[in-house]
C-alpha cells in the first residue's frame, strides 16, 4: 500500500515537473521571437545611408529648446534599435549630431510642409476665406516641437476652369452666355442668351469682369 500511494503521488509531481521544464525551456524561444518582430518605422529608414540624412521617426535627439531661435544649433542624436547607418567614412555609428535651424516645425517655411487641402471654401470671395488644414513636416526637415500641427490657411484649390478659355468664350460667344455656361453660372448664362447679352452691355462688362479675374467658376475655385 506505501509503494502504491508512493506511485500515485509521484505521478503528478513529474507531470508538473515536465510543465515546468518545457515552460522554463519555451521562455527564451518567444523571447526570441518578440526581439526579431520588426518595429514599424524600420519601413521608413533607408539602410546603410548617411546618419545626418535619416528621417527623424528613424532617431531619437536631445532636444534643446533654449537655442537661439534662428541660428543653427547642433544636437546629439542616436539611431533607434534595428536601424543601420554610416557616417561619412562609411562606418556604422550609433551616436552623431546633426544641425538644423532653431525653430518650432510650424515657423518652417510652406515648402517644408505638406498640408490637407479643402474643397468647401471660396477662393475668390471677398475677403479670402481660410480653412483648418493639418500640416507634417517633410520627412528630411528637422525642427522642434510636434511634426503634425495645425495651420489656417488660404483658400487655394481649382477645379479645372482655364481662366484664357473663359476670356475667349466670353469675347466670341458672350452674347450668348457661352462663358457663364462655361464657368458653371447656369442662371447667369440664361439670361445673357435671352436678352441677346444685355444687349451687347452684358457682354462687354463680362469681358471686364473675367479679365481681370472678377468673375471666377460658380464652384468657388481658381483658374488654372
Amino acid at each position: 500500500a506505501g509503494s502504491l500511494m508512493t506511485t500515485k503521488l509521484s505521478q503528478p509531481q513529474s507531470t508538473l515537473a515536465k510543465s515546468l521544464t518545457s515552460t522554463s525551456t519555451n521562455a527564451p524561444y518567444f523571447k526570441a521571437l518578440e526581439s526579431t518582430e520588426m518595429p514599424p518605422y524600420v519601413t521608413n529608414c533607408p539602410s546603410n545611408g548617411l546618419c545626418s540624412r535619416l528621417p527623424p521617426d528613424c532617431m531619437t535627439c536631445n532636444t534643446n529648446y533654449s537655442c537661439v531661435y534662428g541660428k543653427t544649433a547642433t544636437f546629439d542624436c542616436k539611431v533607434k534599435p534595428h536601424v543601420h547607418c554610416v557616417d561619412e567614412n562609411n562606418h556604422e555609428q550609433e551616436n552623431f549630431t546633426i544641425n538644423m535651424t532653431c525653430q518650432f516645425c510650424w515657423q518652417l517655411a510652406t515648402s517644408d510642409y505638406v498640408c490637407t487641402n479643402s474643397t468647401n471654401c471660396m477662393t475668390v470671395s471677398c475677403p479670402r476665406q481660410r480653412y483648418n488644414a493639418t500640416c507634417t513636416v517633410r520627412d528630411h526637415i528637422h525642427c522642434l516641437g510636434n511634426r503634425v500641427f495645425p495651420k489656417m490657411l488660404y483658400c487655394n484649390w481649382t477645379g479645372g476652369y482655364k481662366w484664357s478659355t473663359a476670356l475667349a468664350l466670353s469675347i466670341t460667344l458672350g452674347g450668348f452666355g457661352a462663358d457663364r455656361f462655361y464657368l458653371g453660372q447656369w442662371r447667369e448664362g440664361l439670361g445673357k442668351l435671352f436678352s441677346f447679352g444685355g444687349l451687347g452691355i452684358w457682354t462687354l462688362i463680362d469681358v471686364l469682369l473675367i479679365g481681370v479675374g472678377y468673375v471666377g467658376p460658380a464652384d468657388g475655385s481658381l483658374y488654372i
